[in-house]
């Protein structure tokens, strides 16, 4: 088995796609993937870009892919990662790709000087929580992720003015 772990590259939108649609399903979310490869390629290798994503291939395969973003530590005062999505297609799972995957960012993670490494899982996804107890990865049980989207997104978007241009002010 060879495997080659790089970034990904103009050309490999369907692939990507692909692992993100896989994944939804495995996550009994295929309904809400709406990801299109001209939306990857935007966010990829756009300017600016806002994600970045490695490709596992096994055999020249297409195995595995991690999909990542720069986030900010207030309280370190430093950049970390942020790992979005993480995926090993069935025929390739209990081989660590996706330990080679997470070790891979963490090593980014230490030559860029970021502090964390960070993602989320789905409570009842045992074998992810198991790879990540065991890659050192602990759950931030303090904390309560929220998300605001659809009707609710545009409903937030409606409320109270803030600021509408640089300078201006509004009145509480």
């Amino acid at each position: 088995m060879t495997l080659n772990i790089r970034r990904v590259r103009p050309g490999d939108e369907a692939e990507l796609v692909a692992m993100v649609r896989e994944l939804a399903d495995f996550e009994h979310a295929a309904e809400e993937c709406t990801v299109t490869e001209a939306q990857l390629h935007q966010a990829l290798f756009g300017e600016p870009a806002t994600v970045q994503a490695y490709l596992a291939e096994v055999d020249d395969e297409p195995a595995a892919m991690a999909l990542w973003f720069y986030n900010f530590s207030t309280w370190d005062g430093v950049a970390g990662i942020y790992l979005e999505d993480l995926f090993v297609r069935p025929a390739f799972r209990r081989h660590g790709l996706a330990r080679v995957l997470l070790s891979t960012l963490a090593r980014e993670c230490v030559a860029k000087n970021f502090t964390r490494l960070t993602w989320a899982v789905l409570d009842w996804n045992s074998g992810a929580i198991a790879l990540y107890d065991s890659v050192g990865g602990r759950p931030q049980t303090e904390w309560i992720t929220y998300r605001v989207s659809g009707d609710e997104l545009s409903a937030l978007a409606a409320g109270p003015n803030g600021p509408t241009s640089q300078g201006s002010s509004s009145e509480v």
